[in-house]
């Protein structure tokens, strides 16, 4: 049987990967640490990392999505706030924060990680903090890359990226190439 890697996620609209696309560009211009930078069109915000599944279980994900999905509006985001983990004297990952409908939208994740559960995927033992991964900084970064990446992002402050309205969660398809991960939607959940 053929397997993938697949995560489940909120899609971004244009407007907002080119906002993130102008941070990613501002941040790369001044940047002396090593990063592997998201493609903008790749920017989401992955609400459940899922691994190798097989093809045959790509309804029964669906159908769990659908059932914790059940009865939620559409939700409103905010793009908001740059940052870093795990602090900015080691800089591992560069983000931008999300703000509105945050409560609902952790919610909304819990309840899809709990309904997911019983087709073997363990929820994530760490809280869910909404944010969008901009960047990872590689292996071979020295502490000081690191720690002036820090400064860099601290002092570039980004505020009010736009907002946008969440309508669906999708399962997603994650092919791993040399130029970079080649996303596509394999299932599609409506809200409201």
């Amino acid at each position: 049987m053929e397997e993938m890697r697949a995560f489940v996620a909120v899609a971004l609209p244009p407007p907002i990967k080119a906002k993130l696309a102008q941070v990613q560009a501002q941040l790369r211009a001044g940047a002396a640490a090593p990063v592997k930078w998201v493609a903008p069109d790749s920017l989401h915000l992955t609400l459940q990392f899922l691994g190798n599944i097989g093809a045959g279980i790509t309804g029964r994900i669906t159908a769990a999505i659908t059932e914790a999905a059940r009865g939620e509006a559409p939700l409103r985001l905010g793009v908001d706030g740059l940052g870093v983990f795990p602090d900015p004297r080691r800089v591992r990952v560069v983000w931008v924060g999300l703000g509105g409908d945050t409560a609902r939208l952790a919610g909304l994740q819990k309840r899809i990680e709990t309904g997911l559960e019983p087709l073997g995927f363990t929820p994530e033992k760490r809280p869910f903090a909404p944010h969008l991964t901009l960047g990872r900084v590689r292996d071979g970064a020295s502490p000081p890359e690191r720690q002036a990446l820090g400064e860099l992002v601290k002092a570039a402050g980004f505020e009010d990226g736009g907002e946008f309205t969440v309508d669906a969660i999708y399962l997603m398809r994650s092919q791993l190439t040399r130029e970079g991960p080649i996303y596509s939607r394999i299932g599609s959940v409506n809200l409201g």
